[in-house]
């Protein structure tokens, strides 16, 4: 083991830290586009659309595009998924609409859905042009805890059909994991920040935040002050390694760390270690991993406890980290964390197919990137009255929970993708059926 960490700021110039976050995907051109949707074959029974978490016409949308009706197209696409600007560029479109593709075969490739649909949608985002309206004011109040996908979703549905929303958000920003949790490269431009004043603007939607859940405010006095509930407070706890030393500087969670980035004016401001561990193997991993080799680490090392078709990244990803130049270890589960002078300097992992063998991977940072959760300490009152299933809230078809007058939806709720579609999905059915509840019975939650 080397003597002295190396974790400093400024590993590379500003132009590079630009070069290296710049669109990970840059878009479409029109010609580009319009050669892209004439490949679509407009499948009658389009297994697209059955493919995708919100329901999305996307054969509909296309066929705008090649008829040169991008305000129509991008109505069609954000009548179901009002995020579907910020989808087209995080979406797995590869192992959803894209994989179901009917051109997805080894001679040919897909219709590039995503890129289709932010072609679409970005010209409406950037005009701010309004679709939708609101509905007369029904006088009826609906509260929404957390101003992620999900609450934001429920939010513009129930602000389109009439009602009046108040968004309860413990952090400064609306967006979530949009704003907080999505690497730079994926959403550059403060697109997620637009795309969450475009959601707002249709009115009727009053913003509060600085509130959480548990500490600011109780299930009981919103169930009483409004009419219906959405939670959607989604996972603000990380899970932990296990190991001794976990509070060891150097050893940090990559969801803080992905945050700090996101909000950082000056990328190269942030400190980052020559050499980079990071513990795990979803899309957490994998966004912490390419942008530490982004902000100039020599070394980035992924470990993961499984084989490779276990992890939770989809294989685009994985070959996306792996082309920026980050390792993978797989079979691994981290044993112990070295120290030297009172901070990290390496990781022992052990084989998970071979019980004792064991290797040492030397590092100056150490990530963890093992999952998250909710964090039901602060959330005891909450947790007695409303039924679980595997420590998250157990909803039905509609995302009713046990509780009447309440519904949940996005990564809190059990049975969920942890996707920002589905996130979004949840919100809309939330909100249909809480439209449905006040205008069947009117009753406030009692």
């Amino acid at each position: 083991m080397t003597d002295k960490a190396d974790v400093r700021a400024g590993r590379l110039d500003g132009e590079k830290i630009a070069s290296n976050f710049g669109d990970m995907h840059p878009p479409l051109t029109p010609s580009e586009a319009i050669i892209d949707a004439d490949r679509c074959y407009f499948c009658y029974d389009a297994p697209c659309t059955t493919a995708c978490p919100t329901g999305i016409d996307i054969p509909g949308f296309i066929q705008k595009i090649r008829s040169g009706n991008i305000k129509g197209s991008a109505h069609t696409i954000l009548s179901e998924n009002i995020m579907g600007g910020m989808c087209a560029r995080v979406c797995p479109t590869e192992v959803l609409c894209e994989e179901a593709c009917v051109r997805n075969t080894h001679e040919d490739r897909p219709v590039r859905i995503g890129m289709l649909q932010r072609y679409a949608t970005d010209p409406i985002f950037e005009a701010g042009t309004p679709l939708f309206e609101r509905a007369p004011a029904t006088g009826r109040k609906v509260a929404v805890v957390g101003g992620g996908p999900a609450g934001l979703s429920c939010a513009h549905r129930l602000a389109m059909l009439g009602h009046a929303v108040t968004v309860f958000e413990p952090k400064e920003k609306l967006g979530g994991l949009n704003e907080y949790g999505i690497a730079a490269y994926k959403t550059p431009d403060d697109f997620a920040a637009r795309e969450v004043e475009y959601i707002l603007s249709i009115g009727g939607i009053d913003v509060r935040t600085g509130l959480a859940l548990g500490k600011d405010l109780s299930l009981a006095d919103l169930r009483k002050d409004f009419d219906a509930v959405f939670l959607g407070f989604g996972l603000a706890g990380v899970n932990g390694l296990g190991l001794e030393g976990e509070q060891l500087e150097g050893v940090a969670n990559a969801v803080d760390y992905i945050a700090t980035l996101r909000q950082a004016p000056d990328k190269t401001s942030l400190p980052v270690g020559r050499r980079v561990v990071v513990i795990g193997g979803g899309m957490t991993a994998i966004d912490i991993a390419v942008q530490s080799k982004a902000l100039g680490a020599q070394e980035v090392t992924m470990v993961y406890r499984r084989g490779q078709e276990n992890m939770n990244a989809s294989g685009y990803e994985q070959e996306f980290a792996q082309i920026r130049g980050v390792s993978l270890r797989l079979w691994s589960k981290p044993r112990k964390l070295l120290v030297n002078s009172g901070r990290v300097c390496g990781v022992e992992f052990e084989s998970t197919q071979v019980p004792g063998e064991t290797y040492t991977l030397e590092a100056d940072m150490v990530f963890k990137a093992i999952g998250q959760k909710i964090l039901w300490e602060r959330l005891a009152e909450t947790a007695q009255i409303l039924d679980l299933q595997k420590d998250r809230i157990l909803v039905d078809e509609e995302r009713r929970t046990s509780l009447r007058g309440v519904w949940a939806g996005g990564d809190c709720v059990a049975g969920g993708e942890d996707l920002t579609v589905s996130a979004v999905q949840d919100g809309k059915l939330a909100a249909i059926s809480i439209d449905h509840f006040l205008k069947d019975n009117g009753l406030r939650s009692a």
